[in-house]
């Protein structure tokens, strides 16, 4: 028994899916630089910032912030002075960075590399 002919396809193609696209204000899902790194980075642009806007700019929440800001503290990065009410940090940017890779370059280094505008 012959195959029957299927007629020709006269509807148009199905629509191409789009590639998505990532909204400008979604955050990336990955970044070169770690959030210890982008903590320090805001708190060297401004060494008065609070813990609630670190965690909105760098994407965490508070409580990873302090997490973070306790683990610089224990390894002699950062230091905390309290100033009425609130925390005022300085970093120690002559401790050189902790990756082999990286060991023979400094904190502040890193922190020109990064900076949105020269640290006086």
């Amino acid at each position: 028994m012959p195959a029957a002919a299927t007629p020709p396809n006269t509807s148009s193609p199905p629509p191409v899916a789009a590639l998505p696209t990532q909204p400008p204000t979604e955050q990336p899902r990955w970044t070169f630089l770690t959030n210890h790194a982008h903590v320090l980075v805001l708190l060297w642009q401004n060494p008065a910032m609070i813990v609630r806007e670190v965690a909105r700019q760098v994407g965490i929440t508070e409580r990873a912030v302090q997490h973070i800001l306790a683990e610089l503290e224990n390894a002699g990065i950062l230091q905390r002075t309290r100033v009425g009410r609130q925390n005022r940090y300085h970093i120690e940017t002559s401790v050189p960075l902790r990756h082999p890779i990286e060991s023979h370059r400094t904190i502040g280094e890193l922190l020109q590399l990064c900076a949105r505008t020269q640290h006086t």
